[in-house]
């Protein structure tokens, strides 16, 4: 008895227990399940809980199964509203962005138009749309056939000039010796250089062509090659090393009868013809590269251009027309097909562009005609002057204020330049109609000439701290033997 007693109350004491947890529980909002012993949220703090749930106050059932999926789902659901109202919101923002866009869009446009109408309507000659073509005003326009002007064309083809100047301009091409050491032993190496040249005269037996000094000094042999293509040997009749210029000759009788007729003396512009002027347009020819005649154009940049060329200063005319290596001895011409200089130099530097020069052929044209007349005299019969000189250059010039020249440090006694009354102190600059810059160019032009020909020396004179020129006759002697 006292056994069952005990476990009657501790029945009774585990039944209290689950009843004051049961109340416990039910306060908190939970009851328990008769048929499985757990707690679950009654149904009516579920509906407080979870609005639209489909449990009411009034209902003690629970499905346990059922109501726990929907508790799940439920927190699923939740956060997808979150998202949804989100997306919802930036698409409302989107399209209020967008609207407002648009209603400015309008009220700028209908502003712009409102006040350009008004604009016109006061001044109607700022509409420009009057001056459209349309349909409603055509009628009002008359279009008329282009006038061609006839008077004052300005031709830019040079054709003709080129085609009436090419006969006269041929190809040179010289071989040349260069000799270099090699450790101790002397070596020698043909090499061929090339340029251009200008048939400037023919007499009875030679064809006379000016070119370049620096294009056939030191060669052998020197090749010339005619318009047609035929090719002969030619010979130095004179070269001016100072001024760059040498005449070449030719025999006639190695040429054929169609070369004759191909080739032709050039036109040569003189100083009774006018003056070459700055913008004046000119076409430049020349055996450029060594690999044929060619053309090029330009303009006179500037005349009467100084250039130190080396140890010489040189009066040039400066071109954009292009002059490149091989054209020297070529001609520049002008748009009347005349020959207004010989090609010489070019300045060639990266910084550099378009800076071609010619000798001006009014200056050339004197010493040419003084190298062409030059015939070859054996060294004992060439003329002597009888002077010790040295170069007066433009530098020298410049610091003692003397003339550009050749100067006379001493004359050897009794000899030609002491009998004419030539003295220490003077300086030489010209021999008859050539003017000297250079001792290299007198003694050039003193040996063309036989011994006992007359020339006139042009030099000047210190007189009472002041130059003054004079013109003295020299009859040379030949070179005494040494």
């Amino acid at each position: 008895m006292k056994d069952e007693k005990n476990l009657n109350n501790e029945s009774n004491s585990e039944y209290n227990y689950w009843q004051n947890q049961s109340r416990s529980k039910e306060s908190e909002g939970y009851y328990i399940n008769k048929e499985t012993g757990e707690y679950r949220f009654s149904k009516k703090i579920e509906s407080d809980y979870y609005p639209g749930s489909n449990k009411t106050s009034n209902s003690n059932e629970y499905n346990s199964s059922k109501d726990y999926n929907n508790y799940n789902q439920f927190d699923w659901n939740d956060d997808n509203k979150k998202e949804e109202v989100k997306e919802q919101g930036r698409v409302r923002k989107f399209f209020g962005f967008l609207f407002k866009a648009i209603a400015f869009g309008l009220i700028a446009a209908i502003t712009f138009i409102g006040v350009n109408q008004l604009v016109y309507a006061f001044k109607p000659e700022l509409n420009l749309s009057n001056n459209l073509l349309n349909q409603n005003n055509k009628e009002k326009f008359t279009i008329e056939q282009t006038k061609v002007i006839e008077d004052n064309i300005i031709d830019t083809d040079v054709t003709q000039v080129v085609n009436d100047t090419m006969p006269s301009i041929v190809t040179i091409t010289g071989t040349f010796t260069e000799t270099y050491d090699f450790f101790g032993q002397q070596i020698d190496e043909e090499k061929q250089g090339g340029g251009s040249g200008i048939i400037i005269d023919q007499n009875e037996t030679e064809l006379l062509i000016a070119t370049n000094n620096h294009v056939v000094e030191g060669a052998m042999p020197i090749i010339v090659t005619f318009i047609d293509g035929e090719t002969a040997e030619a010979i130095i009749k004179g070269t001016d090393s100072t001024a760059d210029l040498a005449v070449i000759a030719v025999d006639l009788n190695d040429l054929s009868q169609s070369t004759k007729d191909a080739i032709k003396i050039a036109d040569v512009l003189t100083e009774t013809d006018g003056e070459v002027k700055v913008g004046e347009k000119v076409v430049a020819i020349g055996n450029a590269l060594g690999i044929g005649q060619s053309v090029t154009v330009g303009y006179v940049s500037a005349v009467d251009r100084d250039v130190d060329v080396g140890k010489t200063v040189m009066t040039l005319l400066q071109t954009d027309a292009a002059i490149n290596p091989g054209n020297s001895g070529g001609a520049l011409l002008n748009m009347n097909g005349e020959v207004i200089g010989i090609n010489t130099i070019k300045f060639a530097a990266s910084a550099v562009e378009g800076m071609g020069y010619a000798i001006p052929i009014t200056r050339a044209m004197p010493i040419l005609n003084e190298l062409k007349s030059r015939e070859i005299i054996p060294e004992a019969e060439q003329g002597y002057l009888g002077v010790y000189i040295r170069d007066v250059t433009e530098d020298i010039a410049k610091m003692f204020n003397w003339p550009v020249g050749v100067y006379v440090s001493e004359t050897t006694q009794d000899g030609p330049a002491h009998k004419a009354g030539i003295l220490k102190g003077d300086i030489i600059v010209g021999l008859n109609e050539i003017e000297i810059t250079s001792t290299t160019q007198l003694i050039e032009k003193v040996t063309s000439y036989r011994a006992g020909t007359k020339v006139t020396v042009r030099l000047m004179r210190n007189q009472d701290g002041a130059y003054k020129e004079l013109e003295l006759q020299v009859t040379l002697e030949a070179r005494p033997s040494r």
